[in-house]
């Protein structure tokens, strides 16, 4: 019922920035809590960061917070990350999800998923 679609991933320095944009079909968007996943080359998913429907919560893994932002905007039907002082740990597949709950930081806890986009920060 949902299509998600990642975008603005790319390959930046260390130390660089970049916003990740996740948008959906329709007008679908406020009915869901969003998350970013992502996974790095043999390696299994981890959870980045969450929002909840009306941006009263968010959620951070320790390994980015601080240094990225999860934002969303329902009228745009759009979730971002904006991610700055990246570092090489932080290369990987990046994935926008939809679902009930922001606070449970498990990917099966997700409904819906999108394709991902590529994130290489250089060292």
């Amino acid at each position: 019922q949902v299509q998600l679609v990642e975008s603005g991933g790319g390959l930046v320095q260390a130390g660089g920035s970049l916003r990740l944009s996740c948008a959906t079909s329709g007008r679908t968007v406020s009915n869901y809590a969003m998350g970013w996943f992502r996974r790095a080359p043999g390696k299994e998913r981890e959870f980045v960061s969450s929002i909840s429907r009306n941006s009263f919560a968010r959620y951070y893994a320790d390994s980015v917070k601080g240094r990225f932002t999860i934002t969303r905007d329902n009228a745009k039907n759009t979730v971002y990350l904006q991610m700055n002082s990246l570092k090489a740990e932080d290369t990987a597949v990046y994935y926008c999800a939809a679902g009930n709950y922001a606070g449970t930081r498990q990917g099966r806890d997700y409904d819906y998923w999108g394709q991902g986009t590529q994130v290489t920060v250089s060292s």
